[in-house]
């Protein structure tokens, strides 16, 4: 949810350029600011979370390029965007993990503790 002060600006001088399949909402300034450069943001669906803006957005709302990249721009080799997972259930937890099981397999040249004989 966007705050109360960035709805308000996208209702006065936002225009709305386009949405990605996450339901992020991208706009654009009316006006232009001091060093002719248009204002790009966006409006995130649900928790504002950056990780949340696909590549194509990320290089429109940065200025690298001029409007958004289509899918028929992407590449076989590129992957699918996936949102930064940190803290959530679906948070990849290594073996030997505490959050996962806590065991470990065994190492080459694993520590042996000290035994006094």
């Amino acid at each position: 949810m966007a705050t109360l002060g960035t709805l308000l600006k996208t209702m006065v001088s936002g225009v709305l350029v386009g949405n990605d399949k996450y339901g992020n909402r991208y706009y654009r300034g009316r006006a232009r600011s001091r060093q002719n450069r248009e204002r790009r943001w966006v409006v995130y669906k649900g928790r504002p979370e950056a990780s949340k803006v696909p590549p194509e957005w990320h290089s429109w709302l940065h200025h690298i390029t001029e409007s958004p990249l289509d899918a028929d721009q992407r590449h076989d080799w590129q992957k699918e965007h996936v949102p930064n997972l940190t803290g959530t259930r679906a948070a990849y937890r290594p073996p030997g993990s505490v959050l996962r099981d806590g065991k470990r397999r065994r190492g080459i040249g694993d520590y042996e503790p000290w035994n006094p004989k």
